[in-house]
């Protein structure tokens, strides 16, 4: 049996090294080279499937890595009846996945497979929930508000898909609420056999799919705790599945967020006004006629604005949106004993509630409210350990505070989670190594130490395609003439190119002091500045750019990584400064903290590593493609001057380099 399954294991590994081959089934496919690194990775990833093992692949920039994963995924779970799940961090990586690499594979590949992209169920109408708003409409929502419902209405009789994203224009968040899916609410007993309801029709699309594409953010809510995950006999989301993560290198930071606790002052707040708000005088208890419900909600929303008000006197918010906290009740407990009491009286009027609609909602908001009432004790309490505190600042103006608490080291959290026995996770990304080919800082921090390391690099040849400008001359940035002298160079390289340039900053309000001091040099000389931040979203950023000739654009933390510009509109990367972290974040300063105190360097084992890492992304938005060619430039000294800077210039690109 044992032999048998070995042969089997070869015959699969075999036949997918050949699909990636000269003449293999890919070389029907328009624009397809053989690349041996794609090979490799096609391999690498059918042996780890095949075995239940975990892999992770750094595969550089060109080796094709989303066909090479999505091939033995496909395969392997048709043959093997289980589900691919494929994980993204940006938008752009999930429609090339969806809107080019999938048809392809539908063209070339045998046997037929659905691919199916997974939304976070808020973004669904549920007609049901929609009705109902409709007829309870005057004890819910205000006369805009009814306007706003009837819009959404009208739109629901024409949308096809039924989602945010095929509105026209933003719904009121407020009553989008009331009428979007809901977990507890839009059931598959309660909805599953409406055929117009659009989040329940999605679920049935991915029940039969054999491969699901979702974000990085969606998937870490959708695996819940870490009790949950354990607790699974097989797979993550569904009984038979495995995870693949592109963007890899976003992982941990993305995990951090979903992780640990967030209670926001903006959703309690709603939570409490859906039940009643004093300024409309509507809500559910006002539906249920429950004079006690209105009186505890009305009282609530006080005490509420109450308790934030004094959790931000004792924030200091000088150093940006995020303030941590170190000591045990931060303030007095004004707060969960009222959510108690306002749960309570919800589960009495449940009781009550003869409207199965009705009742499904007031649950809803119950199980909300002991959320929030947990969260707060947690975080009062500091009852988490090894995890960090903080409040922050949310909302467009920063208007609101949210409590945060996230594990420190999420090593620990994430083997358990993802890197359990019998099941497979593969995680890729252009860049994961920082000096060792055997990738141990990325494996090390998100807890893979037993996954399979490989290491591919790229197919460009760099030494003909690229060349490096380090400006050795750059003072200090402390120093008096800095800025004076970061315009100067920048003025240098950007005509040297004719524009196509990115100029990425480390620092927003760097990059607005320079945008604003060489507005008129980029006027006099005709290029097209585009900083961001000015308003328009980054995709309409990028189009502008590579659309009109002698574009510059100015960006700071997303321009690193995520953004492809293939062509003769990108000719020229210039980092201003190395992208060194300032530990000013109360997680950034916790890990090191942390660090610190296990007798460990801060700077060597995460500073470092974490800024190379960054750089190498940055360097990386220039050669996309064989034609592709340009010139990074560096202008920060310290590259040169500094003991480290051979770190980071041992992990770039090997290319011509001069040193001005």
């Amino acid at each position: 049996m044992i032999a048998l399954k070995d042969n089997l294991g070869t015959e699969f590994v075999e036949r997918v090294r050949s699909i990636f081959g000269a003449g293999g089934l890919l070389s029907k496919a328009q624009n397809f080279e053989f690349r041996p690194q794609q090979q490799e990775m096609a391999v690498a990833v059918a042996r780890a499937l095949e075995e239940d093992r975990h892999l992770i692949v750094e595969a550089g920039t060109g080796v094709g890595k989303s066909l090479a994963y999505l091939v033995p995924a496909i395969l392997f779970g048709l043959e093997q009846h289980k589900k691919a799940i494929i994980s993204t961090h940006t938008i752009n990586l999930q429609e090339q996945l969806l809107n080019k690499d999938i048809p392809i594979l539908k063209k070339v590949l045998p046997g037929e497979f659905e691919a199916a992209l997974m939304k976070g169920r808020q973004n669904y109408l549920c007609p049901r929930r929609l009705e109902r708003a409709l007829q309870s409409s005057k004890e819910l929502f205000t006369g805009p508000e009814e306007t706003e419902l009837g819009r959404i209405a009208e739109w629901a009789g024409k949308t096809r898909d039924g989602t945010l994203s095929d509105l026209s224009i933003e719904p009121d968040p407020k009553v989008w609420a009331q009428v979007c899916s809901e977990a507890h609410i839009c059931t598959q007993k309660t909805c599953g056999q409406n055929s117009r309801c659009f989040y329940q029709q999605a679920r049935k699309r991915l029940l039969a799919a054999d491969l699901i594409v979702l974000n990085h953010t969606l998937l870490f809510m959708l695996l819940g705790s870490l009790e949950e995950q354990e607790g699974r006999e097989s797979g993550f989301l569904f009984p038979n599945d495995f995870i693949i993560f592109d963007e890899a290198h976003t992982v941990e930071q993305v995990a951090s967020k979903q992780v640990g606790i967030g209670v926001s002052q903006y959703g309690l707040r709603s939570a409490i006004q859906r039940l009643y708000n004093t300024r409309t005088r509507k809500g559910l208890f006002t539906v249920m006629r429950d004079a006690e419900g209105v009186r505890l909600a009305a009282e609530l929303i006080d005490d509420v604005e109450k308790f934030f008000d004094a959790v931000e006197s004792k924030a200091d918010f000088r150093k940006g949106r995020e303030f941590r906290v170190r000591e045990i009740d931060l303030v007095p407990d004004t707060i969960t004993g009222r959510l108690v009491a306002l749960q309570s009286r919800i589960s009495e009027v449940v009781k009550r509630a003869d409207d199965e609609i009705i009742k499904a909602e007031l649950q809803e908001f119950g199980r909300r409210i002991r959320d929030a009432r947990d969260g707060i004790a947690i975080f009062l309490e500091q009852a988490a350990p090894q995890h960090v505190y903080w409040i922050e600042r949310t909302g467009k103006t920063a208007q609101f505070l949210s409590l945060n608490a996230a594990p420190i080291d999420l090593a620990p959290v994430l083997r358990r989670m993802l890197f359990r026995d019998n099941c497979c996770c593969v995680m890729t990304s252009a860049t994961l190594a920082v000096g060792r080919p055997d990738l141990a800082y990325f494996r090390e921090r998100i807890g893979a130490d037993e996954a399979e390391p490989l290491q591919l690099g790229s197919p460009f040849d760099f030494q003909k395609q690229m060349k490096m400008f380090v400006v050795r001359k750059m003072p200090d940035p402390r120093d008096a003439g800095y800025t004076k002298e970061l315009e100067l160079w920048i003025a240098h390289f950007v005509e040297k190119t004719g524009g196509a340039a990115f100029v990425l900053f480390t620092s927003y309000r760097d990059m607005q002091k320079v945008a604003g001091e060489m507005q008129k040099f980029f006027a006099e000389k005709n290029f097209n500045l585009l900083v961001q931040g000015g308003g328009a979203p980054r995709t309409k950023l990028l189009e502008q750019f590579k659309t009109t000739p002698r574009s510059v654009l100015f960006g700071t933390d997303s321009f690193w990584g995520g953004v492809d510009v293939p062509g003769d509109a990108l000719s020229n990367v210039i980092i201003t400064r190395l992208p060194f972290a300032v530990p000013d974040t109360p997680l950034i300063e916790a890990k090191l903290e942390l660090i610190q105190a296990r007798g460990g360097d801060a700077f060597t084992e995460y500073s470092l590593p974490e800024a190379i890492l960054k750089l190498r992304q940055g360097v990386g938005r220039l050669i996309r493609t064989t034609t592709d060619h340009g010139i990074v430039v560096i202008l920060d000294n310290r590259i040169v001057t500094k003991p480290y800077g051979r770190a980071f210039m041992q992990a770039l690109p090997k290319c011509p380099v001069e040193i001005i």
